[in-house]
């Protein structure tokens, strides 16, 4: 054939290739047909066995694996000379009764079961092969894990919701699933459907039990729930759903339903490797009881129960044909278990726990609780409560605190003896320990000498140093105590009771401890002396402690004391300056109300000030001032500038030139006092009132009911630079005006601006007086700020 002109010519190498790749893919395709032969010839091996023996698929398919290991040949071998003999047929299984059809359901849902990628693939198999002949809706597969919830591993027939919904069932969550797992069998909805045979005994749940608080899917008919057992272990849960009542025979479809999820638990475990038997294929299943038939790796529980202290062990429960709790078999032991009645850990392990204790068995016994716990999931806890344990022929009682918690398809117990059997030290000892005691002990025959541990270190001496005999520890005791030691040792022996002393003691190794010591003489019947005990105790702290104590209590009296002077002398200096009560001064039509508010701690001594008076000339003095600081530098220098403006008023110069004279005071004659000072002169001719301020806060001015700050010239606070000069202004002032100055102790308050406080001050002012001194205790009363300052307030007030 004549090739295209479109067609490269292929090389050798490259046919040649392309012929190996059609040889390995027919040779691949010859094994997968190869392998379907021998999985089909095994498929029909083990539906021969079930309708044999009567058995389920998964029984029939271990037997299967069992003969051929036996054999010493593969399943597919064998399984071709067991199907030498007449092979039943599907027309001939069609043709059997009900009985035989169910056997084949069974056979027919293992096999695809068996061959599923995943636990869907398990539920879809269970339904379509299994259950769609019964009218089943919807198959959900659980298994147990260790906190006694069921996580979903598989699901046909419910919506993407309800199965993102139901992923994890929590152990308290009351529903058809969570109830067959925690009664160990199973359970229908609604009680008593379908009917049983009459001769089958009740129905699997009480009709007096109420359907569960939460259901499955949308499905108003029957349902069943039936738990999951690997060799009598509860290690999952299957919940299959009907859309309409059911009207099947009861006993059979329970028992083609209890079939059916033995072989969801099969296919969900991890399959056994080639060549196992049904021996090593239950071997899968966790031993540690970690829920999950094995599924859920357990490695971790050993490890975290090995890192707690006391005494831990877990134990699966092992039920009756009717589901009863009626024993707990023990899988694990933790590396610090210490049994009661002083079995070995191998010795526990495996064993039941009512052979160990048989007297946990008891009314109110601690296998009571166990079941308890693991029926209702609360846990048990006992302190200090008695456990009776058989030792040989002996029965013995033990103190112990107890906890018991449910595990999966059993419980975790553990306890910690309070009797003191497996403490690692005697409390004894850690009473020395903690409280510097250090006992001994000196018989008088021998003179043997014995020491506790902590004698040695309260010597500073290793363990294989000798004692210290009493006659020796006279010469490590201190010059100034050994006659009161003396005394001590003598009493022992010639007074015949318990004697104490304290002395210091110079160590071995250096230092000076101060010890304190208690002894007593032993006796024997003929009340001869034998021995003398007692306990050194380390009061060296103590005493050290005591001298700080002391020394410190001193220098806080002499301190209170120095404080209590000066704050004695700072009130006598303020009541001296600024009397407790001012009288009204009226003169030239004038009011002038003046008020003085100290802090409300009284160690709190401030520097404000306030000064009215008449001058020769005629002019009336108005002054407000305040001196940094609380203390009797602040009351001196308080003092100093009140009486210096005083002085330099006289002169007759005005508010401004005052207040400059006054700065060169602070600056020159005084040590770092700063001060802010308003000073003003009324002139009762003109009703004018010219002012300056250092620093200060601006008057109050009220007229006709309203109120105003007043414009205020500039002007430095006293103190802080010399030859400064100060800004005066002129108020004109009219019948019925009322003028306010004041310190910043009547409005300033924490967390509140300045403009704030002054708006509520103008708000106060404003407000109408019969006179002017209502008018400054109002104020007074009113303005309550919280900076614990003093107050200074002077009010004039224009007669109309």
């Amino acid at each position: 054939m004549a090739r295209t002109p479109q067609e490269p010519e292929q090389s050798p190498e490259r046919r040649n290739r392309l012929l190996d790749i059609v040889i390995r893919q027919r040779q691949r395709i010859f094994d997968l047909e190869a392998r379907a032969a021998d999985a089909h010839l095994v498929d029909l091996a083990v539906g021969l066995l079930m309708a044999r023996l009567g058995a389920s698929p998964a029984d029939a398919a271990d037997q299967l694996r069992l003969l051929a290991h036996t054999a010493g040949v593969g399943e597919a071998e064998f399984a071709a000379e067991l199907l030498g003999e007449p092979r039943p047929t599907i027309t001939a299984l069609a043709a059997a009764p009900a009985k035989a059809r169910a056997w084949r359901r069974l056979w027919r849902a293992a096999t695809v079961a068996d061959h599923a990628a995943d636990g869907d693939a398990v539920a879809q198999a269970v339904l379509r092969e299994g259950l769609a002949t019964h009218g089943a809706c919807a198959v959900a597969l659980w298994m147990l894990e260790p906190d006694g919830a069921l996580t979903l591993v598989g699901q046909h027939g419910l919506s993407a919701l309800d199965a993102s919904r139901w992923r994890r069932v929590p152990p308290q969550l009351d529903c058809a699933a969570s109830r067959a797992a925690a009664q160990g069998q199973p359970v229908w909805w609604p009680a008593g459907t379908p009917p049983l045979d009459a001769d089958a005994g009740p129905p699997p749940t009480s009709p007096t039990l109420p359907p569960p608080s939460a259901r499955l899917g949308p499905w108003d008919g029957a349902r069943a729930a039936l738990p999951l057992l690997n060799a009598g272990t509860l290690v999952g849960a299957v919940e299959i759903c009907w859309d309409r009542p059911m009207d099947a025979d009861g006993t059979r479809l329970l028992r083609e339903l209890t079939a059916l999820a033995d072989v969801c638990q099969r296919a969900l475990r991890p399959r056994a490797e080639e060549g196992d038997g049904p021996a090593e294929a239950a071997a899968d299943a966790d031993p540690a009881g970690g829920g999950g038939g094995g599924r859920v790796p357990a490695a971790w529980l050993p490890a975290l129960l090995d890192g707690l202290a006391g005494s831990v062990l877990l134990a699966r429960a092992m039920r009756d044909g009717a589901g009863e709790v009626v024993d707990f078999q023990i899988t694990f032991v933790n590396s610090d278990f210490v049994d009661p009645a002083g079995l070995s850990a191998d010795e526990v392990r495996g064993a039941r726990l009512l052979d160990l204790y048989p007297l946990m068995g008891a009314d109110d016994g601690l296998f009571g609780h166990a079941v308890d716990v693991l029926r209702t999931g609360a846990p048990y806890a006992a302190d200090r409560t008695v456990l009776l344990c058989l030792v040989g022929d002996a029965l013995v009682s033990r103190e112990m605190d107890i906890r018991v918690t449910r595990h999966a398809d059993g419980v975790a117990i553990s306890w910690r003896f309070t009797d003191g059997a497996d403490a690692p030290a005697s409390l004894g000892a850690h009473v020395q320990r903690l409280g510097g005691f250090g006992g001994w002990q000196e018989d008088v025959g021998s003179g043997a000498i014995r020491w506790t541990d902590n004698t040695y270190d309260l010597f500073h001496l290793p363990r294989s140093a000798p004692p210290i005999s009493l006659e020796d520890l006279r010469g490590h005791v201190h010059a100034e105590d050994r006659d009161a030691f003396d005394q001590f040792r003598a009493a022992l022996p010639r007074l015949g009771r318990a004697a104490t002393a304290s002395f210091r003691v110079l160590l071995p190794g250096g230092g000076q401890r101060h010890w304190r010591t208690f002894a007593e003489p032993v006796t024997d019947t003929a009340s001869t002396l034998v021995a003398v005990r007692g306990v050194y105790q380390d009061l060296t702290h103590q005493y050290r402690t005591e001298l700080v104590l002391h020394a410190t209590q001193s220098q806080l009296a002499d301190s209170e004391a120095r404080a209590a002077s000066q704050h004695r002398l700072a009130i006598a200096l303020q009541k001296a300056i600024l009397p407790e009560a001012q009288p009204l001064l009226t003169t030239s039509g004038l009011a002038v109300a003046v008020r003085y508010r100290p802090a409300e701690q009284e160690s709190l001594v401030g520097g404000d000030w306030y000064d009215a008076i008449v001058l020769p000339d005629g002019q009336i003095l108005l002054a407000v001032g305040d001196v940094a600081g609380h203390s009797i530098r602040s009351v001196a220098g308080m003092t100093a500038l009140r009486n210096g403006l005083r002085g330099l008023a006289v002169t007759g110069a005005g508010p401004g030139e005052l207040l400059r004279w006054l700065n060169n005071v602070a600056c020159h004659l005084m040590d770092d006092i700063t001060a802010t000072v308003i000073c003003g002169l009324y002139r009762p001719q003109d009703r004018a009132l010219r002012w300056a301020r250092a620093g200060h806060l601006p008057p109050v001015l009220v007229r006709d009911g309203r109120s105003a700050v007043l414009a205020a010239p500039d002007g430095l606070l006293l103190g802080v630079m010399p030859d400064v000069s100060y800004e005066e202004t002129v108020t004109q002032l009219t019948p019925g005006d009322a003028l306010l100055l004041y310190t910043d102790g009547l409005v300033e308050r924490r967390g509140t601006g300045l403009d704030e406080s002054l708006r509520d001050l103008r708000r106060l002012a404003a407000m109408p007086h019969p006179d002017v001194g209502r008018r400054a205790d109002f104020l007074l009363a009113h303005c309550t700020p919280d900076t614990d300052d003093d107050t200074c307030l002077v009010i004039i007030e224009l007669q109309p």
